[in-house]
């Protein structure tokens, strides 16, 4: 129907504009299946990320508003989904401009992140060229 399209167009153009975008994102080096997880709950993976020690994000893939599962089957609908590829979603509270007033990585920042089963990484901001 109308509003089902409405809805499919718009989620395809979020995901095209806000997470395709090339150098947009960082990925790790790895992916891990399944079997390669070092947890009993795949589907509920804790997360967190610190800027310079202080912790911003502290949520669960749980805790996402449309779980894995179903995220899979509706890209699936519309887009060929193959072994490796990544679906970038949306992010826990937590993000610099949802601060008041906003907040902004600079450069020498250090950011720290981890996800339970999948191990943890650090990265030092740097300015833009």
């Amino acid at each position: 129907d109308y509003k089902s399209s409405l809805t499919v167009n718009f989620h395809r153009n979020r995901l095209v504009d806000e997470k395709g975008a090339l150098k947009s994102r960082v990925l790790s080096t790895a992916n891990v299946s399944r079997d390669e997880l070092r947890t009993d709950d795949p589907l509920a993976l804790d997360l967190w990320l610190k800027v310079n020690g202080e912790t911003l994000q502290n949520s669960s893939t749980s805790d996402m508003a449309y779980g894995i599962r179903h995220l899979v089957h509706y890209l699936s609908q519309f887009m060929t989904l193959l072994p490796g590829d990544v679906i970038s979603t949306g992010t826990p509270s937590g993000v610099g401009l949802g601060f008041d007033p906003p907040r902004f990585l600079q450069p020498g920042d250090m950011v720290e992140l981890g996800i339970t089963g999948l191990g943890e990484s650090s990265q030092t901001a740097v300015a833009a060229e």
